[in-house]
């Protein structure tokens, strides 16, 4: 969409919030004043936006330094100087090696079935999660492959933001955006944290977003399988993002449904998936639905006395 060159507006409309598939916008050369409205930040698959020779504060909004494919041009500088919030970056395994202190224990941060998860700081002074594989096991092969083929097409703020990723016969990691608030487990079950229930609520809410954009703003629906409170992430400003897509599945264009192995959390699982493999999107809505509940009370799935669970 291109409105350059046009006197439409002194100020940007919040009505663009509404344009969520929008890719690629100018607005250059309008005269506009003011800020950019933070309601741009629902337009999570933009990659291009144009807003040179303007008169628009110079700030950059948080919000856009997340949207990871993004481009920008601002205020007054000549339409060829595209300056980029986020590329594609090439880390060599010997820089990842210094930025992890050679993997060590005191930079691991998180564990689970396919591999580790280490804290590094690049030669550049950014923080990073460097989610190392654990190839001795087979499925840890194919569960690179999958996070990789999902990842690479996925573009929204409450998802993870992949950087690179490293591989060769013998070694293969993701190097993902470091979460500085750890995960939504931690600050649910740990004594030295705590979630007022507006903060639950928020989060609830960006993990619902996240869903919806794996359900509907992808060429083919996403289902995530682990749905859990440990792969819900916290950044700065305490945003949720969704984490670790090493067992999910694509739906092709004529599918509503599939089989598979399960490999999922049990407690938060569908019964459908867990007792006979069958996975779709009301799967995710399932175990979102068991998350939800679990956020508000602080009970884990299966800490109730006899039969009973959260799911009942």
């Amino acid at each position: 969409m291109d409105f350059s060159m046009n006197r439409f507006s002194n100020r940007i409309t919040r009505e663009i919030e509404g344009l969520q598939n929008l890719v690629h916008h100018s607005l250059r050369n309008k005269k506009l004043q003011g800020t950019i409205p933070d309601s741009m930040s629902n337009m999570v698959a933009l990659e291009f936006l144009d807003l040179s020779q303007n008169n628009i504060s110079v700030t950059i909004p948080k919000f856009l330094k997340k949207l990871q494919y993004l481009r920008y041009r601002r205020c007054k500088r000549a339409p060829q100087q595209a300056i980029s919030l986020s590329t594609i970056t090439r880390i060599s395994y010997y820089e990842l090696i210094q930025a992890t202190d050679a993997f060590s224990e005191s930079n691991l941060i998180g564990s689970g079935s396919f591999g580790s998860v280490y804290k590094g700081v690049l030669r550049s002074g950014t923080v990073i999660a460097v989610k190392v594989f654990n190839l001795q096991l087979e499925a840890s092969f194919r569960s690179f492959d999958i996070e990789c083929e999902v990842l690479r097409n996925l573009r929204q703020r409450n998802l993870v933001k992949v950087i690179t990723s490293c591989s060769n016969l013998d070694f293969k990691t993701l190097v993902l955006e470091y979460m500085p608030n750890g995960s939504l487990e931690k600050y649910l079950y740990s004594h030295n944290y705590f979630l007022d229930n507006m903060q639950r609520l928020s989060i609830m809410i960006d993990v619902a977003c996240a869903l919806e954009y794996l359900h509907h703003g992808c060429s083919l629906p996403v289902i995530h399988c682990d749905l859990k409170r440990s792969n819900v992430l916290l950044d700065e400003d305490m945003v949720a993002q969704l984490s670790d897509f090493g067992i999910s599945k694509l739906l092709g264009d004529d599918e509503s449904d599939l089989y598979t192995k399960t490999l999922a959390t049990s407690g938060c699982i569908a019964p459908e998936y867990g007792l006979d493999g069958l996975v779709s999107t009301r799967c995710n809505v399932y175990s979102y639905g068991v998350m939800f509940l679990e956020t508000f009370i602080r009970r884990k799935p299966n800490e109730f006395e006899g039969d009973l669970s959260l799911k009942q």
